[in-house]
Parts: C-alpha cells; structure tokens; sequence
C-alpha cells in the first residue's frame, strides 16, 4: 500500500456500511488523523482493529492549520488516514487545508469513499437530482439565516442544507417565507433504526414537527425553483442585442438556452428583426 494520504468515510449510522477497502486501510495505517480520538478509538475496537502501535491526531477546524503540516511530513513515509467522526471528510467537516496542502507539496492523497448524509438524503428524497447544489449547515442567527437562504432561492438546482434538529422548526418557518410552496424533504436518522423522510410545503413539515419533534441529524432538501415563461419583451429586447453582437446563429443559440424557448421560433423571430 502506498504512502500518502487517505481520506477515509465512516458510517453515518449502521456499521455496516464501511467499505471492505477503508477497513483495510485503517488495518494497516500507521497514523489516523481524526476530528475526536475517542470516536474513532470506538469505531476501530468495533471493526476489531487494534489501536496499538497506531499514533493518533486530533485534526479539527480550531487546528487545522496547524496540524495539517504536521500530519503532510508523517505521510511522506507512512501510510496515514483522516477521517470524520461520521461521514465524508471535508463536507461540511475539517480537512480541506490538509488536502490544499497536500496538493500544493505533492503529497500523495487519495479517497476512500462511502457514506455522505447530504449524497444518502437526496437520493431517498424523491426530489429532482440531476442538478444539485450542497449548501452547507445553515447559519443559526436569524438574519444570517434569512439571507443565506435568500442567496440561494433562484439557483437552479436542488438544495441540500444541515440543521440541527433543535432548530429546524425556526428554519422552516424562514424556508416558509423564502421558498413558498416548493417542495422540501426532511431526511433524518439516515441508515438508522429511526430512520425518516417527511416531504410537503415548508408550513406541512412545520405541522408535522410540531408534533413530532425531531432528534437525529438532519438533512433538507429543497426543490428547484419552477421554470419561469419568458417575457416576450424582456427575450426580444435582449435577441436584438445578441444580433448586435454575434451573428445570427449564435444570437439564436444564447437565447435558447438562457429562456428555455424553441429554437425554431427564436430563429423565426430573429429573421424579422434582422431583415425589419
């Protein structure tokens, strides 16, 4: 097995999803870096992997700058693993300035992929997931929280946020304001015993909650915004300026994919503004 870095996911609930690979990465590390020491001691005893002559690193986000060139030089000639207390590294989770530094000293780094909770939530959200933006966890200060969501209401994509179970309720009651009747998915206890999956409007989910107070992690997963139908003037106005610009064939093209229209009909109207 080569030295380097190996970025290791851990189970976001049943054990049983470890890879047979990232059990036989951490057999045979000789340094495991690691948010809390204590979680992955518990995690190793549970594989049946012996901690001894293993050195351990607490790597968090209070350290990381520090520790992350301490845990490069240890790679140059040993195998040596970073792994969150659960999940995949880096996402929403420590590491991205050990996997920066890395890169930039040449230090060979790789993944061990497995369980996401962001990745595990949208696939059984039933949402649309050809487009997806992971947004992180969501601030807890009430205007903080307003604009951020507000920052991300007109991306085209399915949104994947992290809250606290203790705070969902006030978030949904934002996200009620915010995103109005598009359709959201609660996703919690992922490959748990107590695993769930509430979908509705942001004011159903608020109902439900309210008497069914969630535990657990939680994921959200907000729809797309619908397709808007283009303005003819706002289109026509802006057709003109990309015949200004480009010729007619690129005019045509731009404004296809920016308003979602048909191409024959654009390229007919294109036609009696140039020749109008």
């Amino acid at each position: 097995m080569k030295n380097g870095i190996y970025l290791i996911a851990t189970p976001i609930g049943n054990i049983g999803d470890i890879s047979f690979r990232a059990k036989e990465v951490l057999e045979n590390a000789e340094v495991i870096a690691c948010e809390d020491t204590r979680v992955t001691k518990k995690l190793l005893s549970l594989l049946q992997i012996s901690p001894k002559e293993k050195t351990f690193f607490a790597l968090h986000d209070h350290n990381e700058s520090i520790m992350a060139q301490k845990i490069i030089e240890e790679a140059s000639d040993k195998i040596v693993v970073y792994m969150s207390d659960a999940g995949s590294p880096l996402i929403s989770d420590p590491g991205y300035k050990l996997a920066k530094a890395a890169r930039e000293q040449n230090v060979y780094i790789t993944t061990v992929p497995g369980a996401c909770a962001a990745i595990c939530a949208l696939q059984i959200s039933g949402l649309p997931s050809n487009a997806f933006m992971f947004c992180g966890f969501i601030p807890n200060k009430d205007k903080a929280r307003i604009d951020f969501l507000s920052k991300n209401k007109e991306v085209d994509a399915t949104l994947i946020f992290y809250e606290r179970a203790d705070r969902l309720l006030k978030t949904l009651e934002v996200m009620a304001n915010v995103f109005g009747m598009r359709e959201i998915a609660v996703a919690r206890e992922i490959t748990k015993l107590h695993e769930e999956c509430v979908n509705g409007s942001a004011n159903q989910l608020i109902e439900h909650f309210s008497d069914n107070p969630p535990k657990g992690e939680i994921v959200i997963v907000v729809s797309p915004p619908e397709e808007k139908e283009a303005n003819p003037d706002d289109y026509i106005k802006e057709l003109l300026n990309e015949l200004k610009k480009n010729n007619l064939k690129a005019a045509v093209k731009n404004i296809v994919e920016k308003y979602k229209l048909n191409r024959n009909e654009v390229y007919k109207k294109a036609l009696e503004l140039k020749n109008g």
